[in-house]
């Protein structure tokens, strides 16, 4: 399996093996050719696999033109807030796009740009998200999540969870499915930013209210009632971190800009 490269059908079925911690190493190589490609197709090369192997795992590729615009319509450059990681984080070893696995919700088409503080993409940025899903579930906490303390890992269920490296326009897109609520905090999906080995950001994304409201309205979301914590009401909430949105059909298109300051 020698220098095969990862698809995103490969990456989804987890034919590649590709983990979380090889695929940092592989970005922060310094090696001639660690990197291949130009423009928005540079691939992340010679990333060890489980199984013995190397792979090449290609950028998370372009935004469509309205995320793209909605990208562009973000935020000037102001250092993202950190946030708390929370309770509910593990290293899921997933590379990947689609982090749905089957799991119902209205479609969240969510595309991330990582730049620095003078505006600039940065490439080869590692990006992560996880949060619960329509039900207020995360994965691998099935039975301590819904605004418990979290503790110790309860399954090994990974919807949800997922990482992308990012092109030389700095942008990563995710398939996920709007986040449900759970009791005690606001709608929101959790990210970390990785450069080089480091980790440069970690913050909660956020959106609007009469958005939520509307998904809230549809199923799956609506056979469950007492929502209790508004984005008003939440301790943590950051108006910064609120995504730029807009309606594609059924699904929903978010944009946000994440700035990072090199360490």
């Amino acid at each position: 399996m020698s220098g095969m490269r990862v698809s995103r059908r490969q990456a989804l079925a987890g034919v590649s093996s590709v983990s979380l911690a090889a695929l940092l190493a592989a970005c922060g190589d310094e090696r001639t050719g660690a990197v291949t490609g130009s423009g928005t197709t540079g691939a992340v090369a010679d990333v060890p696999t489980t199984t013995g192997g190397t792979a090449t795992v290609e950028p998370s590729g372009a935004s469509s033109g309205k995320a793209a615009a909605l990208l562009d319509s973000s935020s000037a450059c102001v250092l993202t807030p950190e946030q708390t990681e929370g309770p509910y984080y593990f290293d899921a070893d997933r590379i990947r796009s689609d982090v749905r696995e089957g799991r119902p919700g209205v479609e969240l088409q969510l595309a991330i740009r990582v730049r620095d503080p003078d505006c600039r993409p940065l490439r080869d940025a590692v990006v992560e998200i996880w949060h619960c899903d329509a039900g207020g579930v995360y994965s691998g906490f099935e039975q301590a999540s819904g605004g418990g303390p979290g503790g110790g890992r309860t399954d090994d269920e990974t919807y949800m969870r997922g990482a992308q490296v990012t092109g030389a326009d700095g942008v990563v897109n995710f398939v996920t499915v709007y986040p449900g609520w759970y009791r005690g905090r606001t709608v929101h999906i959790h990210a970390k930013v990785h450069l080089a080995k480091t980790s440069l950001l970690t913050t909660q994304l956020y959106f609007d209210e009469a958005l939520s409201s509307d998904v809230f309205a549809r199923e799956p979301y609506a056979a469950r009632t007492g929502r209790d914590t508004f984005n008003d009401g939440d301790g943590i909430f950051a108006a910064t971190t609120v995504v730029k949105h807009a309606e594609e059909g059924d699904a929903v298109l978010a944009a946000i800009s994440f700035d990072v300051a090199r360490t």
